[in-house]
């Protein structure tokens, strides 16, 4: 790792300059998610080139030259894409915005501490191999864009044997206080949420992409709720998260791995998980509530969900909030068929406010879009 000391610089300069690298970057967000409603739209090509251009002007102008060069190599793949040379691709997007975030990170570390860290030997691997990009290869473009989303974030490309060991090690050190829950319940209520976690472990060990599943929802659910102000009872929430696929270990693996569309008679089998789920609470009375949040977390607020068909109000507030995460959740760790990366998470929350709109709750994209900005800034500074 080198250190970049930047010259002494008047302190309103520099906050100056971090402000507009985040309206930059929040722009470039909301121009990804157009594009990739539009991803042929000319002046979303352009917009998305202005604001990575001027991010590299400003930083030439306080000499912050240890970003210049990275920066470059984008601008010019966004400009081969600006020119029709090259076409939009969704690992485009991932190579922008992790870029975008080095370079936001590598600001604020020179504000506030007066120097920043970087990896000259990784911006020279990286400078290659954006650089090999050009539109006389199209056919190697998504590999060349994959491996360069790799060296800026290689957690993203996990094995399916350390993916099933990494997630076993977290269940294992895991215990229900984690999940965050304030509310008192009593004994009898906690031996059911152990009971409900346990139980899970067998379905999710029956596929590759499961292990971890539930902790994992039921944490982000959890702490989305207590930004809302803990609307939704906590104990029936983590219930829910941790009983409502159980219906999946009832499915074929090989449906569950299918690749190729679904049958109408598959659809409906897959559709039959909530009841199979729902029926594990069927007469714990006191997990009413959870059950509900169950039977509806497929439901949409335009009716268009499943099993029946609700919408809006009908949909409780449970329902509605796991209906994302559990959307969340599937796309970080599914994984794509041709390059075989996980989702960054910053792409995943762009393809959920994509396809928001007549979906997910208006109110509780709200709270999940402010809460994954912190958290994933969080991630990144750590």
């Amino acid at each position: 790792m080198q250190i970049f000391r930047h010259d002494e610089l008047d302190e309103d300069v520099l906050e100056e300059l971090l402000e507009e690298i985040n309206e930059l970057y929040e722009a470039s967000e909301q121009t990804l998610i157009e594009l990739e409603i539009k991803p042929t739209d000319n002046e979303l090509q352009r917009a998305l080139f202005r604001s990575i251009h001027t991010i590299k002007g400003d930083l030439g102008l306080v000499n912050f030259s240890p970003m210049l060069p990275l920066l470059q190599r984008v601008e010019d793949l966004l400009d081969f894409l600006r020119k029709g040379q090259i076409s939009y691709t969704s690992t485009m997007s991932d190579l922008v915005l992790l870029t975008m975030d080095r370079v936001k990170i590598f600001v604020q570390s020179c504000i506030q501490n007066g120097q920043a860290s970087y990896d000259e030997n990784l911006h020279n691997q990286l400078n290659v191999q954006i650089g090999r990009i050009t539109p006389d290869n199209v056919a190697q473009h998504e590999t060349l864009l994959a491996e360069s989303v790799l060296l800026l974030d290689p957690s993203l490309d996990v094995s399916p044997d350390e993916q099933q060991h990494e997630n076993q090690l977290q269940n294992e050190s895991q215990a229900i206080d984690d999940l965050g829950i304030t509310h008192e319940f009593d004994s009898e209520q906690e031996a059911d949420i152990l009971f409900f976690r346990k139980l899970m472990e067998p379905v999710e060990q029956r596929s590759q992409y499961w292990q971890g599943r539930c902790d994992r929802i039921a944490k982000l659910a959890l702490f989305l709720n207590s930004q809302a102000g803990k609307v939704i009872d906590e104990k029936q929430l983590a219930v829910a998260c941790y009983v409502h696929d159980f219906g999946m270990a009832f499915m074929p693996l090989s449906l569950l791995h299918k690749t190729d569309p679904l049958d109408q008679n598959e659809f409906n089998l897959m559709r039959s998980h909530v009841f199979k789920s729902a029926k594990l609470l069927e007469h714990l009375d006191y997990w009413n509530e959870a059950r509900k949040i169950v039977i509806q977390h497929h439901e949409r607020m335009d009716g268009t969900g499943y099993p029946m068909g609700l919408k809006g109000s009908e949909i409780c507030e449970g329902a509605k909030l796991l209906a994302i995460v559990d959307t969340f959740d599937a796309l970080t760790h599914s994984r794509a068929y041709e390059t075989h990366l996980t989702r960054p998470k910053k792409r995943a929350v762009i393809e959920i406010n994509k396809v928001a709109d007549g979906q997910f709750c208006k109110k509780w994209m709200k709270i999940f879009n402010a809460s994954m900005s912190k958290l994933l800034i969080n991630l990144s500074s750590g």
